[in-house]
């Protein structure tokens, strides 16, 4: 796979950012908004129902897996800068996967073994791990360092990241032993299943987006807003931290 800054090229700079504008808006308001931790926070009927349940619950658990994943914006984030520039499916399963891993552990092992992170710090983290990506995509690290991180590296160590954000919430909302490990697993699935989803939606957004001349002189600006929204995530959680 080559990356557009792998080839020594660099985004355009200047380019218009008004396109992006509105949904930058938008997602500064819902961040505002938000309650403490929305990233990786649960609905009120999700929590309830987490907390009562006991024993093996395996399809409720794929629902609240996968619920989570297509409306947890930090993961989709993420995602779409890791496939901002990969065209081959190959490379797209590949880092998906690097990805996928990642997560699955961390959330598995921190909820099985109780290995929990305070939420606000976990969160601005994985804030950090959007900024690190649209950077990347930037070509930033070669202009500023004349060096290239391991992309594929990074996408599995930002993965754990985003599993011990996970793990660290369901933890708080102390889900019942009985069954907790087909239910994690059951859980897990539907997070897969969730990403699945999500990353479709994105594939087809992309690719149609690709098509168009917009694409290469809009690609910089893209990026500076996911970088800004990633900024605006750790601004919160760590606002979040320090006021609780």
């Amino acid at each position: 796979m080559q990356l557009p800054h792998d080839r020594g090229d660099s985004l355009p700079l200047g380019v218009d950012l008004r396109p992006f504008l509105s949904f930058l808006l938008a997602i500064f308001s819902l961040t505002l908004l938000s309650t403490a931790a929305l990233a990786h926070a649960v609905a009120e009927g999700d929590k309830g129902y987490i907390q009562e349940i006991s024993g093996i619950n395996i399809l409720p658990f794929i629902y609240l897996g996968a619920k989570h994943m297509v409306t947890g914006y930090d993961h989709i984030l993420f995602l779409f800068g890791v496939i901002f520039f990969l065209y081959r499916l190959k490379d797209i399963g590949l880092y998906v996967t690097l990805f996928a891993v990642g997560h699955s552990t961390t959330m598995l092992l921190g909820v099985y073994f109780n290995i929990g992170i305070n939420s606000y710090i976990i969160d601005a983290i994985i804030g950090l791990s959007v900024v690190y990506k649209a950077l990347d995509n930037m070509g930033a690290y070669q202009r500023w360092f004349g060096w290239q991180p391991n992309t594929k590296a990074a996408t599995l160590i930002f993965g754990f990241c985003h599993g011990f954000g996970l793990s660290s919430k369901i933890i708080d909302y102390n889900i019942a032993p009985d069954g907790l490990l087909p239910n994690l697993l059951a859980f897990n699935v539907g997070v897969e299943i969730g990403q699945l989803l999500a990353l479709s939606a994105i594939l087809i957004v992309m690719g149609y987006w690709r098509r168009t001349d917009s694409f290469w002189r809009h690609a910089y600006s893209a990026n500076t807003v996911m970088m800004t929204l990633g900024f605006v995530l750790i601004g919160y959680q760590l606002t979040g931290y320090f006021v609780s």
